[in-house]
């Protein structure tokens, strides 16, 4: 409870502050052409969830996320290192502000899919608008056998579904903030948990130098579906802007990398110092040249 109102303090907080500098700004720019905000984000994701950001049309994202082992069990597993898991996706832009993606995990062998839509982008000057909204629709299925003798579990039991909410801000050239509210929909639950799960996802970058930014990725439940053995996760990462690459260096305690195993399969804990080491790599394509 206290986490949520946390988040609820500083979300009024930054609503404020945005609010204030949107009068000032109307009254600074409003004889001005109006002019599209980009690059809030460096990346379509936050680190695990999505961002406000859009790849473009006619873009094609290849992106490898990987995520090692917890970093306490020592040198025997090489600090986590002997141990791995990854999600290899492929977004592509059919419309500015139009991306679909699919994905496939190691952990739980698991297949994603998404949709991705802006309703509106943040712009500044004539007519503008002090933030971006933008909506996300997806599905996961886990592909793992079975093992002898145990029952079958069909396809749309293995299915879960989630969207997203994301409202956004690009603060200044240094500074973005965004928050989502978020729902995780299992066709199948353990007894003692609930099939809906509620979370308020919020996300923030910072950059520190012309090529590098920091970056926060943090989940948080709003209501007991799932066991208290599963922990919020919270991800903190390093943009290094590389020509076409994004690289992103990061410290989690989530192991799966899609929005079902992030809100309902992060056992892991930062107090504990169950963190693990994980990198981002993303490498854009231009399909369709723009006519």
């Amino acid at each position: 409870m206290k986490k949520i109102f946390f988040l609820l303090t500083f979300t009024v907080a930054i609503a404020t502050n945005l609010f204030a500098q949107d009068m000032l700004d109307a009254v600074e720019d409003k004889n001005l052409p109006k002019e599209y905000v980009t690059n809030a984000f460096k990346s379509s994701r936050v680190i695990n969830n999505h961002s406000m950001e859009f790849i473009g049309k006619g873009v094609l994202d290849f992106r490898i996320l990987h995520r090692f082992g917890v970093a306490k069990e020592g040198i025997s597993n090489f600090f986590g290192l002997d141990q791995a898991s990854m999600r290899m996706g492929f977004d592509y832009g059919l419309g500015n502000n139009l991306t679909i993606g699919i994905g496939r995990s190691t952990f739980m062998k698991e297949l994603d899919g998404f949709l991705k839509y802006r309703f509106v982008q943040q712009s500044k000057g004539s007519k503008s608008f002090p933030f971006s909204i933008v909506a996300v629709a997806g599905i996961t299925s886990n592909t793992v056998k079975e093992n002898a003798g145990s029952p079958k579990i069909s396809f749309i039991d293995r299915t879960a579904y989630y969207y997203q909410l994301i409202i956004g801000r690009k603060f200044s050239e240094k500074f973005s903030f965004q928050i989502s509210p978020e729902i995780l929909h299992r066709n199948f639950a353990p007894l003692d948990e609930k099939n809906d799960v509620f979370a308020i996802a919020v996300g923030t970058r910072y950059k520190i130098s012309k090529r590098m930014a920091l970056v926060v990725d943090y989940s948080c439940k709003t209501s007991n579906a799932i066991s208290n053995d599963i922990k919020n996760p919270l991800s903190i990462g390093i943009d290094i802007e590389t020509g076409g690459h994004v690289f992103q260096l990061h410290f989690s305690n989530s192991l799966g990398m899609n929005e079902r195993a992030l809100l309902a399969e992060t056992k892991n804990s930062w107090g504990k110092g169950e963190i693990q080491f994980g990198f981002n790599l993303s490498r854009v394509f231009t399909i369709k040249k723009r006519k």
